[in-house]
């Protein structure tokens, strides 16, 4: 006889809970999400898809953008946060029914471990490919999300090829911000790096200076691992983001028009977000041998501006 969701949170609790800082709880939509409260961080990790959709460091605002019309079912993305992008971003090459950016960030998760060091909640998730997935990818894999909350917000991909195929695939840490205003924010470190345009056709074009929003931007950055900045006059502060392993960079923000038609997204949500992910993708793909396996990870700060 299978347990019920309430039954269930219960024994991830008894597991994995840590009274006072760690909690498994239902979370919107009853999907099962891990809160953490801790001196250093607030935090908050769906299962489904280990997205994480919450990280308040002590003394600051919230860092992390979700959609107040965000959908919150099991088989459909929750829209903001850090979706999974995997196996594959945007849309699949060779079989645009596919599901877009892959397949696990709509699927839940299996807890893995949480651990406590210092001030610091170090929480891990892992899931593998299974009869739904398989007929979009099919070869054998195990990912593991492992999530640092702190003062710091790490977030470390594993992909391991558990099979005997070798296998290539793109993989994205799709990162929702929460800015003041996206018409005022900028993003450092991108300048001179080649990007494809995605508004346009995915022409290759070269970034001149810094990145400053005036239009729907979905600019996928090539052969770049050099550290970003967000700046953010609004909110007065600025986020340093680290990539490690992370040869792209997408910068992505839907504005008005792609806001409209996008149903999980507010009309004027878009002015609070802007999108500035790490991973692998295009030119990036990793290629992975049976047995083999490969971690990239994004560290992400806030300073006063």
């Amino acid at each position: 006889m299978s347990m019920s969701i309430e039954q269930e949170i219960e024994a991830l609790n008894e597991v994995f809970g840590i009274p006072g800082v760690v909690e498994i709880s239902a979370g919107n939509g009853g999907l099962s999400r891990v809160r953490i409260t801790s001196p250093a961080a607030e935090a908050e990790i769906y299962l489904h898809g280990a997205q994480v959709t919450a990280w308040k460091p002590e003394g600051e605002e919230e860092v992390i953008f979700v959609s107040e019309k965000s959908t919150w079912v099991d088989g459909k993305a929750i829209r903001g946060g850090i979706p999974v992008c995997f196996p594959w971003f945007r849309d699949k090459v060779d079989d645009p029914k596919a599901p877009s950016h892959g397949f696990v960030r709509t699927k839940e998760w299996e807890l893995f471990s949480v651990a406590q060091m210092d001030e610091d909640i170090i929480v891990t998730l892992t899931t593998t490919g299974d009869d739904a997935s398989w007929k979009w990818w099919p070869y054998e894999v195990r990912a593991a999300l492992r999530v640092t909350v702190g003062k710091e917000l790490r977030l470390e991909l594993t992909a391991a090829n558990t099979g005997d195929t070798a296998f290539t695939f793109e993989e994205a840490l799709h990162t929702y911000y929460r800015v003041g205003d996206a018409e005022k924010v900028s993003v450092l470190g991108l300048d001179g790096i080649t990007y494809f345009d995605n508004m346009d056709g995915n022409r290759e074009k070269v970034q001149h200076g810094d990145v400053h929003l005036s239009t729907g931007t979905d600019n996928a950055y090539q052969y770049t691992e050099a550290a970003l900045t967000l700046i953010d006059p609004q909110l007065k502060r600025r986020i340093e983001i680290e990539k490690k392993n992370s040869s792209s960079t997408v910068v992505w923000n839907p504005w008005a028009q792609g806001a409209a038609k996008l149903a999980d997204l507010g009309d004027e949500e878009w002015r609070e977000m802007t999108c500035v992910e790490g991973g692998n993708l295009r030119v990036g793909a990793v290629k992975l041998g049976p047995g083999e396996q490969h971690t990239f990870e994004v560290t992400m700060r806030v300073l006063p501006a």
